[in-house]
């Protein structure tokens, strides 16, 4: 790894011989003035930060899929450790769930008090999705009004009580009242996965727990939701797609101008369920990691543009509820807002795919699904959001290194490939490896 200087809190320019602009990686200078990119110049040596020929300038990544649990079961995660692990991992700007907080984020009350508990607290950037439940289809739009990006619903139980689930006539109906929303043209974003094809699942071999959610679970959902948003015409988007046997059905509708954006994760992109352990509940997530083969076509929809994004959904517990070895009682979510960069970097450098090839899944990607146009990317004009990255620095994932709440994650013990030097949030360094984080100043973003 790099031993170069990390650049200083408020550089005024940064140079690099390799920056990640418009999808390639070239020499520039990044010029800063309160808080924005002023300009983007020829490599300039005598820059007030030069940066090591090893290390790349990123712009701040974009995580669409983040679980924070605060208010309520802080105990999981809180605004404090997760948004300084998105630091950790590079990311400059996040979305919070509205589960698994107390309250749920399924009225603008609800939002305020979130809002209330984020309050000084943010390393990162925070912006919130809502919630869309039985009880509050016909009030979505109040919930648009307060700041959300968009709404999020579950298509069978979500786990907790207090987000319930939508069927396939309210899928339709979210959409239509969506729809009719036309000044915020609002999105529905959906866990897909059909009750009636799921099973229970029990014990501690993994592959049983697989069987249990079977691809076909996922595929029936997600047609059920691109024929919704076809008669209506709203914007739909599928949250965590697991199964690779889906995404014919997505390209399909993309051809066809359905409005319809897809994410997976980094724990579908490089864990294989053949190789999980069994008894191991940090492993456990919904829908489940599946096959290499599976893995194999998901990275070809990753490639040809048919996956939208690539976001971590970060959904920590504690110890007591993951670390049950009866998978099917043991808390599904995986732990990942601070690897997921150097995951899938490593199993793309594994496939000789090349680190410009991913970045704008990691970027531009989830930005743009929810319109903050301005962020993923090193453009005049935008917040300096800057990541230092070595990418070819490799490391063991320890516990220690982790800044969660709760320290697990499915890739300790792993040798992973690029690392996060530092992070600069609106120009200041809030980040560097090895210090943690420095200041909180990340800022509300609201829609």
């Amino acid at each position: 790894m790099s031993t170069a200087p990390i650049p200083p809190h408020l550089p005024a320019s940064v140079s690099a011989r390799r920056v990640f602009l418009d999808g390639a990686f070239v020499p520039a200078t990044v010029r800063i003035a309160e808080g924005r990119i002023s300009s983007v110049e020829p490599f300039d040596p005598a820059a007030e930060v030069v940066l090591d020929d090893s290390q790349v300038l990123l712009p701040g990544l974009v995580d669409t899929h983040v679980h924070l649990n605060e208010p309520g079961r802080t105990d999981w995660e809180g605004f404090a450790t997760g948004t300084a692990a998105a630091a950790a991992g590079g990311v400059t700007t996040l979305v919070e769930m509205p589960l698994n907080s107390i309250p749920v984020t399924t009225t603008p009350e609800a939002l305020a008090v979130k809002r209330e508990a984020a309050r000084t607290q943010l390393a990162v950037d925070v912006a919130y999705w809502g919630g869309a439940v039985p009880e509050n289809l016909g009030s979505l739009g109040a919930l648009l009004e307060a700041g959300v990006v968009g709404v999020k619903c579950f298509m069978a139980p979500s786990g907790i009580d207090e987000f319930g689930h939508l069927e396939g006539p309210q899928i339709e109906q979210a959409l239509a009242e969506l729809a009719e929303l036309a000044e915020h043209d609002g999105l529905l974003i959906a866990h897909a996965e059909l009750e009636e094809h799921l099973a229970d699942a029990s014990g501690p071999v993994f592959t049983d727990f697989v069987a249990s959610r079977p691809p076909k679970a996922e595929v029936e959902a997600i047609r059920v939701v691109i024929e919704a948003a076809r008669r209506t015409g709203a914007r739909a988007h599928i949250v965590h797609v697991a199964a690779a046997e889906a995404l014919d059905l997505v390209r399909e509708a993309k051809a066809e101008g359905v409005r319809l954006t897809i994410e997976t994760c980094p724990h579908y992109l490089t864990l294989r369920a053949e190789e999980v352990p069994d008894g191991l509940g940090r492993f456990k997530c919904c829908p489940p990691i599946r096959d290499g083969a599976n893995q194999d076509a998901l990275w070809e929809g990753l490639l040809d543009g048919t996956i939208d994004a690539v976001v971590s959904d970060h959904s920590p517990a504690t110890f007591a509820l993951k670390d049950d070895p009866d998978l099917g009682t043991a808390w599904g979510g995986i732990a990942g807002v601070q690897t997921g960069l150097s995951a899938v970097w490593t199993e793309a450098h594994r496939r000789g795919v090349p680190l410009e090839a991913v970045l704008p899944r990691f970027t531009t990607g989830p930005a743009s699904i929810v319109r903050l146009h301005d962020r993923g990317r090193i453009a005049e004009g935008a917040p300096a959001h800057l990541v230092v990255f070595d990418p070819d620095a490799e490391h063991t994932l320890q516990a220690s290194d982790l800044h969660y709440k709760n320290r697990m994650s499915p890739w300790q013990g792993r040798r992973l490939r690029g690392a996060v030097l530092a992070t600069y949030l609106h120009g200041e360094r809030v980040y560097a490896r090895g210090a943690g984080v420095l200041v909180r100043q990340g800022r509300e973003v609201l829609a």
